[in-house]
C-alpha cells in the first residue's frame, strides 16, 4: 500500500511518526512546501523524499493532506490527474468541507476528513474519522487501524467534524498552558522549575486517566478531592473567581468560530 504525506509539519508531521510505525518505510512518499525539510524527514524515517505533490501522490492508495486550509483546494486540483479512482484523500485541514474538496478535485474519490492532535506522535493521541459522503466501511475500518497506533480513534460524521477537530485539536494547547501555569504556581512556593513541570504534567495526566478509567463525572471526581475547609477548595475558589470554567468554554467557542472561517 502506498501512502503519500502531502504537508508534514506539526500534524502532518506527528501523523507520519505515528503511521511509519505500522508500514513499510519504503512504502511512504513525502512532499512538503521545503523540499530540504522533506528529504531531513524522509531519511530519518527510510521514507521516500518527493520534489513535488504530483510525484508524491502518483498512483497511491491514501493521501493524507497535511496542508494549510488555504491551500487545500489548489493541492487536490493539482494531483486530481495523477490520482486513481479508488485513491482515499484523508484531510486533517480544519474547516475545509468534504462539498470544497469534491468540487476541488472534479471527481468523486472517497474522501475522510480527520481531527487528530499533536499527541499522535508518541500515541496518546485522539483522532476523530468523519467519511465524507458514501465511503466504503472497509475504507474507514483500514484507516481506523491504520491510525490507531496514534491513539484512539474515533468515527463521527462531518456535521460534527469542526466542532470535533476544536475539542480535540485545540486542547492540548490549552493543557499545555495550564500546565506552564501549574508549575509557574508550584515555583512560586519555591519547588525548582524542572520537578515543577514534571509534577504538575504528572498531576494532569493522572487526573485525565481517572475521568477516563472511573466514568465518574470530572465535578464529582472534583467535590471528592474538595475537603471542607481544605487547601482544596481554597484553590478552586480562586479559579472560579477569574472565571476559570467560562473562560474555558468560550475558548472552545471561539476556537471553533474560526474554525468555521478557516474553511
Amino acid at each position: 500500500m502506498k501512502l503519500a504525506f502531502i504537508g508534514t509539519g506539526n500534524m502532518g508531521g506527528a501523523i507520519f511518526r505515528a503511521v511509519i510505525q505500522k508500514v513499510v518505510s519504503d512504502c511512504c512518499f513525502l512532499s512538503n512546501r521545503s523540499f530540504e525539510k522533506t528529504v531531513l524527514l524522509a531519511s530519518e524515517y527510510g521514507a521516500n523524499a518527493c520534489e513535488t505533490n504530483t510525484d508524491c501522490a502518483w498512483n497511491a492508495d491514501v493521501v493524507f493532506l497535511g496542508v494549510k486550509p488555504y491551500s487545500v483546494s489548489d493541492v487536490l486540483k493539482e494531483i486530481a490527474p495523477v490520482l486513481r479512482e479508488d485513491t482515499l484523500i484523508v484531510s486533517m485541514a480544519a474547516g475545509v468541507s468534504g462539498d470544497t474538496m469534491r468540487k476541488a478535485l472534479g471527481r468523486e474519490n472517497p474522501i475522510i476528513r480527520i481531527m487528530p492532535n499533536t499527541p499522535c506522535e508518541i500515541g496518546k493521541g485522539l483522532v476523530l474519522l468523519a467519511p465524507i459522503g458514501d465511503v466504503k466501511p472497509e475504507a474507514v475500518s483500514m484507516l481506523s487501524d491504520l491510525l490507531s497506533c496514534c491513539g484512539t480513534v474515533f468515527v463521527s460524521d462531518e456535521s460534527h467534524a469542526d466542532a470535533a477537530m476544536t475539542i480535540g485539536g485545540c486542547t492540548p494547547a490549552f493543557t499545555y498552558l495550564f500546565i506552564e501555569a501549574l508549575a509557574d504556581g508550584a515555583v512560586r512556593t519555591g519547588i525548582p522549575r524542572k520537578e515543577a513541570i514534571e509534577w504538575a504534567a504528572q498531576a494532569v495526566a493522572g487526573s485525565a486517566e481517572m475521568v477516563l478509567q472511573t466514568g465518574r463525572h470530572p465535578g464529582a471526581l472534583k467535590d471528592a478531592v474538595c475537603s471542607p475547609g481544605g487547601s482544596t477548595i481554597e484553590g478552586i475558589a480562586v479559579l472560579e473567581s477569574h472565571a476559570f470554567r467560562a473562560a474555558a468554554m468560550d475558548a472552545i467557542v471561539a476556537a471553533f468560530e474560526k474554525t468555521k472561517k478557516l474553511g
